[in-house]
């Protein structure tokens, strides 16, 4: 470590090492520019150190009692209690999440190390009668070997979280690659883990790029469950070599989530719903609102006040508290939600705000992009069906709730979705009719509880949740 520039080494049974050929990776901060952090760059080679070591730490943390695994993931909730603001920070320079969200993401992983920890006393199994005489018949719950973890950068500790501490708990070891745009708060979750005392080779962190480091976690022959949240492209590439294989495999990706505003709805808490779910983290996130559906007449009572209070949200430096946006995670990304929305009005999407990036003052130090809305967004065009991940929002125009559903339902993602009404009967049908794996009632698409199960359906994953009790059911046999 130095003063100026955080130096990571990777972390493979219990000791600190610089990858194996030597390269590193710059991790730059998305407000500013400025270099932050220096990784390692990883290789295969790396990936099979640690690979090696979870697999002979497998021997002996699979025998240990579960409920013992689980006090160490205790001591690691104090840890991350005793450093949030530390980590929140780190957050907040290297990938941009506001203080306030950095916090709860955290929080999230604080939330989910306790629930995982009282998993240690709970991982049941079953008994059954017989249909034989003097026959007993039960089931026991077994750890599988080595898990293979693979993050998102936008959230860089509790998506982590969800994985690595059930993984754990349940007698699993772990070779994890934090996302490379944010390897130091991924690092310093881990540490919390090894602080606990966590024995040598059962947490293995390697460093580097998706394409280099995380395909060699996804080959090799000994690292037998994958875990992934990342695009629904990356996704499908894993499956596949997951299948040939042989491997267990979950994967959280992609949503086009969808908000339906009904004409009976509470307009003031539509507003803050939709501007939360729109804008929180820049809209980088897998459950942001990406799509409005005004139904009726609403929509005139909706949109002005929804532009008026998009306009007045303020960018700037994700550590000062005052700010509401932070910046978007790189240049290209950047560049990318610039794309849809110049797509969006060559295709007859009205830009009401925002929409261009900013060029002068401290913003185009940055990577910024200001909170964007498109209305007149036609059922079946690219800013309709496609995932942006970032701040700008689609406007679409529905005659009734089932023409709504009908758009809601028209894209290939079904992570989140909701519904703002007054009317029980409205809000159910949506329950039972959205393909989501989440809906909410009056609330935001966004938002986690560490006891609930958290997935999609369709192209948004592969059927598996993370969060709740079923990731004690993949990680065992």
């Amino acid at each position: 470590m130095t003063a100026a520039t955080p130096e990571l080494l990777n972390r493979i049974d219990n000791v600190s090492v610089p990858a194996l050929a030597g390269a590193t990776l710059d991790i730059r901060s998305p407000a500013t520019g400025t270099l932050v952090a220096r990784a390692p760059r990883s290789s295969a080679d790396d990936v099979a150190r640690a690979a090696t070591a979870a697999r002979k730490a497998f021997l002996t943390w699979s025998t240990t009692p579960a409920p013992v695994r689980g006090e160490y993931l205790f001591k690691a909730a104090a840890n991350l209690v005793a450093r949030k603001e530390e980590i929140a920070r780190v957050m907040a320079e290297e990938m941009g999440k506001r203080l306030e969200e950095a916090r709860g993401d955290i929080q999230e992983a604080i939330d989910t190390a306790y629930y995982a920890g009282s998993e240690g006393r709970r991982l049941f199994g079953r008994t059954a009668p017989s249909e034989l005489k003097h026959k007993m018949g039960f089931t026991l719950r077994r750890p599988i070997g080595t898990v293979g973890v693979i993050t998102a950068w936008n959230f860089p500790v509790a998506v982590p979280s969800w994985k690595i501490l059930p993984a754990l708990v349940c007698g699993n070891t772990i070779v994890w690659k934090p996302a490379e745009e944010a390897p130091r708060s991924g690092h310093l979750f881990a540490e919390t883990l090894w602080d606990a005392g966590l024995p040598a080779g059962v947490l293995n962190v390697v460093h580097g790029y998706g394409e280099e480091v995380g395909a060699a976690i996804v080959a090799h022959p000994e690292i037998a469950v994958l875990t992934f949240t990342g695009s629904t492209n990356v996704g499908r590439m894993i499956a596949e070599t997951a299948g040939r294989m042989l491997k267990h495999v979950s994967l959280e990706m992609g949503g086009k989530n969808p908000v339906i505003v009904m004409p009976d709805a509470d307009i003031d808490l539509a507003l803050d719903g939709i501007l939360w779910g729109a804008f929180g983290t820049a809209g980088q996130r897998c459950t942001a609102t990406s799509r409005v559906i005004a139904v009726g007449d609403v929509g005139e009572r909706l949109l002005p006040r929804l532009v008026e209070r998009a306009k007045a949200l303020r960018l700037g430096d994700p550590l000062d508290p005052a700010v509401e946006v932070g910046p978007v995670v790189s240049e290209r990304q950047r560049q990318r939600i610039h794309g849809y929305v110049e797509t969006a009005r060559h295709e007859g999407g009205a830009v009401l705000c925002g929409g261009a990036i900013p060029t002068d003052g401290p913003l185009a130090r940055g990577w910024f992009y200001p909170p964007t809305l498109v209305d007149q967004v036609r059922p079946g065009s690219t800013l309709a069906m496609e995932e942006v991940f970032g701040p700008v929002l689609a406007v679409l125009r529905a005659g009734s709730f089932d023409e709504a559903v009908r758009i809601a339902n028209e894209v290939p993602y079904g992570l989140s979705s909701s519904i703002y009404t007054r009317d029980v009967n409205a809000a159910l049908r949506a329950v039972e009719s959205i393909e989501a794996g989440i809906t909410y009632v009056n609330a935001p698409t966004i938002g986690a509880e560490a006891h609930f199960p958290f997935g999609g359906v369709k192209a948004t994953g592969n059927g598996h949740r993370e969060g709740g009790w079923e990731p004690y059911e993949f990680f065992t046999e």
